[in-house]
């Protein structure tokens, strides 16, 4: 199965129609949503061991938003039992995702306390003080870890993007789904740029109002990671036709 290229377009199709999603059943979004961040709070109450856990994790829970979003898609209900779907079905080939991206993030940090120097070490964990001209040289430390970082996880993220719902609906070898994912990404880079820069200005809007919005924008980015990797990779899939969402909606709306 490979991926194909979709015009640039599509990334702004791709949170309509995830918002489109969200409108299909609301409540159980923000209860879904709600449950996750729920769990993912309760293990940050484990020092240290809590974040790794959920990181594990994290593939597994996406999987089961992912089947939910599956569920929508072929008319049926969006349910809270589809969070823990992942637990039931190639759960291994999951937590070695998550195993994946554990050890990218423990290497990228691992890169940017490297570049960013013991100083910088210091001033992070033991919030060490410095004075004006040694915090110059410390902010340059800083800013060169970052760019570092930064240029570490977007290979990451790309290698993650899809990987969890290969595995899944396709029923991938990890790596194979990682590598698909990423070069997926590589091949649509510019949907993708379009998909992220609209969604940080919805996510700096969603917050606005005490953030409130959240309860919005959280389901649609779930629910558009699913259309994205519909569209790329089953373009059949009628959350990738903008001409098939709005008749569904006007059938919809007839038939309340």
């Amino acid at each position: 199965m490979e991926a194909r290229q979709v015009p640039g377009k599509q990334g702004l199709q791709w949170i309509l129609s995830g918002f489109y999603m969200f409108r299909l059943s609301p409540f159980v979004w923000v209860l879904l949503c709600f449950t996750l961040i729920l769990i993912a709070a309760t293990l940050e109450l484990l020092p240290v061991l809590g974040k790794f856990i959920f990181t594990l994790l994290s593939p597994v829970f996406m999987a089961g938003v992912m089947v939910g979003c599956k569920s929508l898609e072929q008319g049926d209900q969006l349910e809270l039992g589809h969070l823990m779907v992942g637990f039931r079905k190639n759960t291994v080939p999951l937590i070695t995702l998550g195993g994946f991206y554990l050890i990218g993030q423990v290497l990228i940090i691992g890169v940017f306390m490297m570049i960013g120097g013991s100083e910088l070490v210091d001033m992070l964990l033991y919030g060490k003080r410095f004075d004006e001209q040694e915090l110059m040289g410390v902010m340059d430390n800083i800013l060169s870890a970052s760019i570092a970082g930064l240029l570490l996880t977007i290979p990451l993220m790309m290698a993650m993007w899809f990987a969890p719902l290969l595995v899944m609906f396709e029923n991938m070898p990890p790596f194979i789904a990682i590598r698909k994912s990423f070069f997926a990404c590589l091949k649509n880079i510019i949907p993708i740029q379009i998909y992220l820069i609209v969604l940080i200005i919805l996510g700096l809007l969603a917050i606005i109002p005490y953030g409130i919005g959240l309860l919005i924008y959280i389901p649609t980015v779930f629910a558009s990671i699913y259309v994205s990797y519909q569209d790329i990779f089953h373009p059949e899939s009628m959350f990738s036709d903008k001409e098939a969402i709005e008749k569904k909606e006007e059938d919809t709306e007839v038939n309340q």
